[in-house]
Order: structure tokens, then sequence, then C-alpha cells
């Protein structure tokens, strides 16, 4: 298709167009959601909940048998409820893209910013902003209240990667919420989106456990988003894993690349 360049446009100020009044153009638009606030209560209820189980089980000396894959170290366990929580926050990235496409107000947003890719940025700026700030303060208090109800068994702030664990789980979280943003706006589609986003996180590391032959499979699934993402905020290293910052360089090439993705359709396609 060709493209026509247009102007910014003013609003009835006669103020141009600019990425801050974008943002907070999306800033309004993202709290008028219904499932924003039920969205973000929900993750901070899994984050914390799940964690303070596990760790009045942990405290209760059930740590896991050798065959057991959950974690094996009070830090990891205060912050159990991360999968869940992360899953929250990807649909509700999803559906504050993908939603406008559903409704059509996305041809509003596009005819008051002509360029386009200012509004993914803003969406993008809005919507991680406020998962990193809900997750890490969802994750302080999972670790906190979890090492608490652990008791003589349990970490301190002090302890090595703490740290780490606790901000890191606030990244991934507000990661995944940009994978959903992304994949709404690649993808036009909430099901679609929602869909490939537990196909991913949930799914494709089995499946490529399964399929892939014994050589070379622990290569490939230790490198896939959930596991990388998970490398950075695990406190034990397990064989066959990632170290945490190749985890965390190997998660943010997943984010640019799907984001770059969806910039490159929301330039190159109408909506």
């Amino acid at each position: 298709m060709t493209t026509t360049t247009v102007p910014p446009r003013a609003d009835a100020g006669g103020a141009p167009v600019t990425q801050l009044r974008v943002v907070k153009s999306e800033w309004i638009k993202f709290w008028s959601l219904r499932s924003t606030t039920v969205t973000l209560v929900v993750t901070v209820l899994l984050l914390v909940g799940v964690g303070l189980i596990a760790s009045s089980v942990f405290g209760n000396g059930d740590t896991g048998g050798p065959g057991d894959d959950g974690p094996q170290n009070p830090i990891d366990v205060s912050l159990a409820g991360l999968n869940l929580a992360q899953l929250a926050l990807a649909t509700l990235g999803v559906l504050f893209m993908a939603g406008e496409y559903s409704t059509g107000m996305i041809r509003s947003s596009l005819a008051a910013v002509p360029k386009r890719l200012p509004v993914l940025w803003a969406k993008i700026a809005v919507f991680t902003g406020v998962s990193f700030v809900v997750g890490l303060l969802a994750s302080a208090i999972a670790f906190t209240g979890g090492q608490a109800i652990i008791g003589d068994l349990g970490a301190s702030w002090s302890d090595p990667g703490v740290v780490r664990a606790v901000v890191g789980t606030a990244v991934v979280l507000a990661g995944f919420g940009l994978f959903g943003v992304a994949l709404g706006t690649l993808l036009r589609s909430t099901p679609a989106a929602i869909s490939t986003i537990v196909g991913v996180m949930f799914l494709l590391p089995g499946i490529a456990g399964l399929l892939l032959p014994d050589s070379w499979g622990d290569n490939v699934t230790q490198v896939l988003p959930p596991n990388a993402a998970e490398a950075f905020t695990d406190i034990t290293r397990n064989e066959g894993t990632l170290s945490p910052w190749a985890g965390l360089a190997v998660f943010a090439a997943y984010l640019v690349a799907t984001t770059l993705a969806a910039a490159w359709r929301l330039r190159r396609t109408d909506a």
C-alpha cells in the first residue's frame, strides 16, 4: 500500500501532537478500561497469595523431594506466584492494545496521531511503567511476608541475590506485559494473542522438551522466553539453564524483536 505523509495535527487549543501528550492520552485510556484495576489486583493477589501459601508449606518442612521441580530455597518459594501473575499482566497487555482493534477505537487513535508509532510507544511506556511498579510492590510484599512465615529458615534482604530476585520479578512481569501489548498490536486479535501467550509460556517449553533430541534439546529449551526469564529471577541455578544476566539478555531480545515486528505492522498496514 502507499503511505501518505500527514503533518502533525494540533488539538483544539492549537498545540501540536507530542509524545508526552500521547502518553497522557494513553494513561487516561488505560485507567478507563474496566479490566485494568481488576487485573492489577488479581496480579498482586496471585503473586502475594501463592507466595505466602508456598512459604507456609515450606516453613512446615515440605521443601520438595529429589524429583520435585518446584522451588527449593526460601527466596524462590516466596516468589512462586510469578508464573500466574505474569499471565494475568500479559493478558491485560493484549486487551490494552487488541481491544482497540475489536472496538474500532484504534482508528480514532491513529487519526489523532497520524505517525502511528507514538501511539505504540505511549502504550508501552504506560503499561510497562505501571506493571513494573505494581510488580515491585507485590514482589517485595511476597518476599517479606514469605520470609516472616518461613521464620528461621528464611532469607533476608541482605542475602546474595535477593534484590535481583525481587526486582527481577517486577522486570519479568513488566516484560510479559510488554509482550502482551506487542502481540496485541501484531496479531490484532484478542483470542489469537492470548492463545499465543499461553502457548509460549506454558506449552512451548514442554513440547520442545518432548520433541527435540536430548543431544541439543536443553540448549534450545533454556533460551525459550519463559525459561530465559526464569533464569534471571532464580537464586538456585540448575543444570542446563542460563546464567541470570544471560537469561535477561535473551528475554530482552525476544521483547525487542516482538516490539519491532509490532511497530512494522502498525506502520505498514491499515487498522
